[in-house]
């Protein structure tokens, strides 16, 4: 478990630090935090913010169809994609 929690680690750096000519889409940083946020809190929780509130609504839609996957396998799709960026 440590070598994923590291090599997590190692590429949510990458992403947050990013420069140059990694440009995701908006669609490609909501599947990134909807990975990040099943591999470090696990399945959502709480009430789906209200229609106005596009970006909050859109970030919980990408979560919720993470929903039910383990913590361990959220980080090492994460992973998984990053590489195939790469």
């Amino acid at each position: 478990m440590s070598d994923l929690k590291t090599s997590f680690d190692e590429a949510v750096n990458f992403i947050q630090t990013a420069e140059g000519d990694f440009k995701p889409s908006n669609e490609m940083k909501l599947e990134f935090y909807a990975l990040y946020k099943q591999g470090t809190e696990g399945d959502v929780s709480g009430k789906r913010p209200g229609m106005m509130d596009f970006v909050g609504r859109a970030k919980y839609d990408a979560w919720e169809k993470c929903k039910g996957m383990s913590k361990e396998e959220a980080m090492q799709k994460y992973i998984d994609k990053l590489e195939s960026l790469k």
